[in-house]
């Protein structure tokens, strides 16, 4: 054990005495605010319990499936040469373009921080470089203030070659210009087959050089905001991904009609005739998403928004899978997406319907650019499983809401499986849902509410066995409402590991402010997908 005390003389300021630990330091007298500013510096994490720093463990034998932070160690996991499925999930680089001029109508990569401890990537120059074979899920929160014309754009870059003429789009989302200078959060998803040497990375760009004049384009720091999920070819997975045919009249309700990109296995995923859904041979587990670039005009799309809704059709009868809510623009384009994770029969499909208020005219686009896309994975049943939960009604937060647990309630049908379960007694009923065999977990949460916070913060936790105080494994936010909007929504998807007894939550956050309402019946939806590894 070294002494960093000694090491390191104003290690706690001039005021604070320092005490040296076995495997860290004590700054007596520090406070949450030190801590949460990250006091204890680069290496090093605030154990809660010990009130202490403490250096950040070393994957030595496995691999890193949470980089360390400000209030947890580092988790580790046995690396093996047969897993079928891992994820990873880091931080990005800080990025803001104050003062600076910067090509962003030409795009701008964001860099990836953290090297992964796995023979499955590297990281090179902020980018993820791929060594194995397999398909990947990634998804990406990101939460901006930024007063560019327009919109700004941000995507999942695929790049196949070393040369950046053989990149592609996995998919994308474009964020509008607010009226007023508050945060913007979406998250972005895809999927895609990989083989070595593929390059992954964050790309944004603006299709108006104004937006290079920029002085106030800013990133909220998010905690863990990208995260993927690999899984190896021997899982008999299939991946999927299409984009959308651009609409050429202005419309109130829309279908999307898909045109095929890429499918790993065309026997076990086909278009269903008329192209406006996706049909599924197998029985088995899908984790899908679907963004939509839009343009909308007419007073009533700001105060009604815009709401997509998805469903599995089961011998003929069509099911309503969740819905998304998506708060509306008047003269300008935006994106609506919606994620999650079903369990399917064979000869189900899955389809997409937008409803936009009357009065509203909206044209949609979609090309091959990767700005309108559906991605999908299908993983058979026998090493997955999926639990869709809906808010419960009985117990919802409101007023000044600092960081209350959620309580979910199960999805009718209720689809019998034991890998994912909900609490139902104890002190964690309804709030947490239990893992009872070890994997990789991918969670999308959307929640849609009223509220007078300055920030909203949604916050997925994890709580291990053997620990007495929760982790944060992901968080997004949410700035201000909208401008004469009634609703507005947060997402939040990510993929973390998991092992026999692990329990994760959801849990809200208002910031200077009050929760006035949350939709419970529709637009607030929780989905899991569970994989074996």
């Amino acid at each position: 054990d070294k002494d960093e005390c000694l090491e390191s003389a104003d290690l706690c300021g001039d005021q604070i005495k320092c005490l040296n630990t076995p495997g860290g330091f004590r700054c007596l007298g520090v406070t949450d605010w030190d801590i949460a500013s990250g006091f204890c510096g680069h290496g090093y994490f605030f154990n809660r319990e010990m009130q202490e720093c403490q250096a950040c463990s070393l994957c030595h034998d496995g691999m890193v499936a949470f980089q360390c932070s400000l209030h947890s160690d580092t988790v580790c996991i046995q690396s093996s040469e047969n897993h079928l499925s891992e994820s990873w999930s880091t931080n990005t680089e800080a990025l803001s373009l104050k003062s600076r001029q910067s090509p962003v109508h030409l795009g701008l990569n964001l860099p990836l921080k953290g090297k992964p401890q796995t023979d499955l990537v590297t990281s090179e120059d902020g980018r993820l470089v791929f060594r194995q074979h397999g398909l990947i899920w990634v998804d990406y929160n990101f939460a901006i203030r930024h007063d560019c014309r327009n919109f700004l754009q941000l995507s999942l870059r695929l790049n196949k070659e070393e040369e950046e003429e053989e990149s592609c789009d996995l998919s994308g989302v474009r964020v509008e210009q607010p009226e007023g200078k508050y945060y913007q959060s979406s998250s972005v998803s895809g999927s895609a087959e990989v083989e070595p040497s593929h390059m992954l990375q964050i790309f944004m760009k603006s299709p108006n050089q104004f937006c290079n004049q920029s002085n106030d384009i800013n990133f909220y720091p998010l905690q863990n905001p990208f995260s993927f999920f690999w899984l190896s070819h021997d899982t008999g997975a299939v991946a999927m991904s299409a984009h959308m045919a651009s609409s050429v009249h202005y419309q109130t309700n829309y279908r999307p009609v898909f045109k095929v990109i890429s499918i790993s296995d065309p026997y076990m995923i086909t278009l269903f005739y008329d192209g406006r859904a996706v049909r599924f041979t197998e029985q088995g587990v899908i984790k899908f998403v679907y963004h939509q670039a839009l343009y909308a005009m007419g007073h009533t799309c700001i105060c009604e928004g815009f709401t997509l809704l998805s469903y599995i059709n089961r011998n003929g009868t069509n099911e309503e899978l969740m819905q998304v809510y998506k708060s509306g623009v008047n003269y300008q384009d935006t994106s609506i997406s919606a994620s999650g994770a079903a369990m399917i029969n064979g000869g189900d499909t899955i389809s997409f319907q937008i409803h936009s208020p009357a009065q509203c005219s909206v044209r949609y686009f979609g090309d091959s650019s990767g700005i309108s896309v559906f991605s999908l994975i299908w993983i058979p049943s026998a090493i997955s499983a999926a639990l869709s939960l809906s808010v419960s009604a009985s117990a919802l937060p409101t007023g000044a809401v600092r960081n209350k647990l959620l309580s979910f309630q199960s999805v009718l049908p209720v689809v019998e499986q034991n890998q994912i379960v909900l609490m139902t007694s104890g002190q964690f009923a309804c709030k947490y849902v239990l893992f009872r065999q070890s994997g990789v977990a991918s969670l999308a949460f959307n929640i849609k509410l009223i509220h007078s916070c300055d920030i909203v913060k949604v916050t997925l936790n994890r709580l291990q066995s053997n620990h007495a105080q929760p982790s944060v494994v992901a968080r997004q936010i949410g700035g201000q409402m909208p401008v004469g909007s009634q609703w507005t929504s947060v997402g939040l998807s990510a993929s973390f590991a998991v092992q026999n007894g692990t329990m994760a939550a959801i849990s809200l956050d208002c910031v200077r402010g009050r929760i006035n309402q949350i939709a419970h019946r529709h637009g607030t939806h929780l989905s899991i997908l569970w994989i074996s590894s």
